[in-house]
């Protein structure tokens, strides 16, 4: 595993996403399984977790936190919030001081730590990223000593821009991979420049860039690549990164068809990290052998620039014309 700086800490360049540990929009996972899922990832020589108060309301965090009373390895934890529904219209009652600490003092329980070594804006309104509040809520926080770091989870390229121009920001997480390619254009030289890393999220588009998958494919009720295919619950972009799944088939055959060998995933994953502006990728696992897979993107040699060439090709003429959702 090879490690990239964030702040004064070198964290692993692949990281481990934890919607899945959550038991919910991908299906259950007992704690078990997901506790075989965090070791592995530490045996692979990973430190950054990824998680959100909302993976299960809970469940994802808490799990993580049993996790790390069982290791000596130093972990950084990353959690999100903004999202949560506490009996009352989630917005914007989540953005005063008062709900935030409480979200965030939460998430502390759940992971039983003192200091959140990230917290992130889990993709709010755009408008609350306007108004700022949220920023002096997060620097408060921080100064509180309750958070070390503060990041924004976004969804466009305006959002990003927009978190850019705060003071103190420390990181932006976003989906980037084959098919979201424009961001490396649009902001990441910015965010180089003012030393705010790059998260990328959704690394292999919910398993559609992974190659497994044919088109007719099922997937359980209760998996957000069911209930949220076409953007119905949320955001399409959070679903094989807004391309309509039948489509992303065809082209995820195209794509694999332009890489060294049948590496798919990995080399999905090696793309993204050829980007010198990205810090981390955050793939999500159901299993330990996922896990290692995804780990080994790290020791990979680069793809040739007439790969990437060619991908960037195919990304302007055939995917990004048909990315549905906002970005």
């Amino acid at each position: 595993m090879k490690y990239r700086n964030f702040k004064d800490k070198q964290i692993s360049e692949i990281g481990l996403g934890t919607w899945q540990l959550g038991s919910s929009d991908w299906g259950p996972v007992n704690e078990d399984h997901a506790l075989s899922v965090l070791s592995a990832f530490a045996e692979a020589g990973g430190n950054f977790i990824d998680t959100a108060d909302v993976y299960g309301m809970g469940v994802s965090e808490t799990v993580i936190g049993k996790f790390l009373t069982t290791i000596d390895k130093e972990f950084f934890v990353a959690s999100k919030l903004g999202r949560r529904h506490d009996g009352d219209n989630a917005w914007p009652q989540n953005f005063t001081y008062e709900k935030m600490r409480a979200h965030v003092e939460s998430s502390l329980e759940h992971l039983q730590l003192d200091s959140l070594f990230l917290e992130q804006l889990h993709c709010i309104p755009t408008t609350e990223l306007e108004a700022g509040r949220v920023f002096d809520h997060l620097r408060r926080l921080q100064q509180d000593k309750l958070i070390q770091h503060w990041g924004v989870s976004v969804e466009t390229a305006e959002e990003a821009k927009i978190c850019l121009q705060q003071s103190g920001i420390a990181s932006l997480q976003i989906i980037f991979n084959l098919f979201r390619q424009h961001y490396a254009e649009e902001f990441f030289v910015e965010a180089q420049e003012k030393e705010v890393a790059i998260i990328a999220r959704v690394p292999l588009a919910s398993g559609l860039l992974s190659g497994k998958y044919k088109k007719d494919s099922q997937f359980l009720p209760t998996d957000h690549r069911s209930y949220n295919a076409n953007g119905e619950a949320f955001n399409a972009g959070e679903t094989f990164s807004g391309i309509e799944f039948q489509k992303g088939v065809d082209l995820a055959v195209q794509i694999a068809a332009m890489f060294p060998d049948e590496r798919t995933p990995q080399w999905a994953i090696r793309w993204i990290l050829d980007h010198p502006g990205v810090t981390t990728v955050i793939p999500g696992a159901s299993s330990p052998e996922q896990v290692r897979s995804n780990a080994s993107a790290s020791s990979m040699d680069s793809l040739p620039s007439s790969v990437h060439q060619q991908l960037k090709a195919l990304y302007q003429s055939e995917i990004r014309p048909g990315i549905r959702g906002h970005f």
